[in-house]
């Protein structure tokens, strides 16, 4: 079982490609050309390719006895496609899938033939191991991307809670849906940086490391960013200890892999809608973030719910609101220090004591700026009402200019 709960492994297939790989493997440990065969002794893998596509009758005794034969020059001459040698049954459980021989004198490659047989299977397990987990691996990132696109007219939340119960994930768990963009430690902007040089695997790993509950589930959306959908339990899952985890997966992967990101996360939310709102929150975080708090590496969406709103409105609106507001305020040279000042204003409750600390400015320093804004713009910006309005439209300038 993996961290999700579902099953790992997968019957073997000994494909012709696989059993090729493993003869030449085989055949270059031992130094024993090595054949293998499908369960009707036609020859699939041969480090001698014109042997490929050929019957090896001695095999056919073998698959239906499930017992190692040895053949000696004159028990090969009298059989189609057999050369001295040893010839062994490659099981999975019960059944003979195939066989694995050793061309040589029989009472020298007898001393290989269980090791080599053997060594088949671990490596035709692996092989189905690997394949299971790929295929493990693609289930968990179209599910996250499922819950990133969701729409009930396309999809029904039945179809979403199915696939959920065959990761293992209990459809009922409330999860926060967690955002992750990685980028080369050292590039300029992650939004302008290409795929990190780190492999997916290698960054998916070090996220289920951090976020490692049964119930989480973390896949890669597109080069350089991943998703989780974290459930939102007691304790260390806890909902409101997520920002911690966060912080510490960003110093994870700026130790290990040399990579800088950034974070979001939406709120807890049940079935398909609610992790698809919670998603789309983290993405707005993630996208709005940077701009509203810059230096800052983890956005809350609940603590960006204005700039979500003011991001929700059509482009050509919020340019109307924050010319009807502004004026020419965003004119004027020092313009964003003007917005700083209106941001903090109303931040900061339009308290000049708590605004000059918040701003770390001089309390005449402050008055100063009012005092120009106001005849600026015409307004009185020591009303509520007008405070708040610029407050929005300044904040709308923001966004504007900080979010591509």
């Amino acid at each position: 079982m993996d961290h999700l709960g579902g099953p790992l492994g997968s019957p073997p297939v000994l494909t012709p490609e696989l059993a090729q790989e493993i003869a030449r493997d085989i055949g270059r440990i031992t130094g024993f050309n090595v054949l293998i065969t499908d369960p009707g002794a036609v020859v699939i893998g041969c480090g001698d390719l014109a042997r490929v596509g050929t019957v090896h009758e001695a095999s056919l005794e073998v698959v239906r006895t499930g017992r190692p034969a040895t053949h000696s020059a004159e028990q090969a001459g009298r059989m189609r496609g057999v050369r001295p040698g040893m010839s062994l049954p490659i099981t999975v459980g019960e059944e003979v899938i195939g066989t694995v021989c050793l061309t040589g004198v029989p009472e020298e490659v007898h001393r290989f033939g269980l090791v080599v047989r053997r060594q088949t299977e671990i490596l035709l397990e692996e092989a189905a191991l690997l394949r299971s987990r790929m295929l493990h691996e693609r289930a968990v990132d179209d599910f996250v991307r499922d819950i990133a696109l969701y729409d009930p007219e396309v999809v029904g939340p039945e179809a979403v809670a199915a696939r959920a119960v065959e990761l293992g994930l209990i459809p009922g768990v409330a999860r926060s849906a967690v955002l992750l963009e990685v980028r080369s430690a050292g590039a300029p902007d992650l939004a302008d940086e290409g795929p990190a040089p780190v492999s997916r695997l290698t960054v998916l790993r070090t996220v289920r490391e951090v976020f490692r509950d049964r119930q989480d589930v973390a896949g890669e959306q597109t080069a350089g960013r991943y998703a989780v959908l974290a459930a939102a339990h007691e304790g260390r899952a806890a909902p409101e200890r997520l920002p911690e985890r966060c912080e510490h997966l960003l110093a994870l992967l700026a130790e290990r892999h040399g990579l800088d990101g950034r974070m979001a996360v939406g709120e807890p939310a049940a079935g398909a809608t609610g992790m698809h709102d919670s998603y789309r929150d983290a993405a707005t975080a993630l996208r709005t973030g940077p701009a509203v708090f810059p230096g800052e590496r983890v956005f809350i969406a609940s603590e960006l719910r204005v700039p979500q709103l003011l991001g929700s409105i059509p482009p050509h609106d919020r340019a109307r609101f924050t010319e009807a507001v502004l004026g020419r305020l965003r004119e004027q040279p020092d313009w964003p220090t003007l917005r700083e000042t209106l941001i903090g204003w109303a931040e900061g409750g339009l308290s000049l004591v708590r605004v000059a600390e918040r701003l770390h400015i001089h309390r005449n320093t402050l008055l100063y700026r009012l005092e120009k804004i106001g005849k600026l713009s015409g307004r009185r910006v020591r009303e509520p009402g007008q405070a708040i309005e610029m407050y929005l439209a300044s904040l709308t300038d923001t966004l504007r200019e900080g979010v591509r």
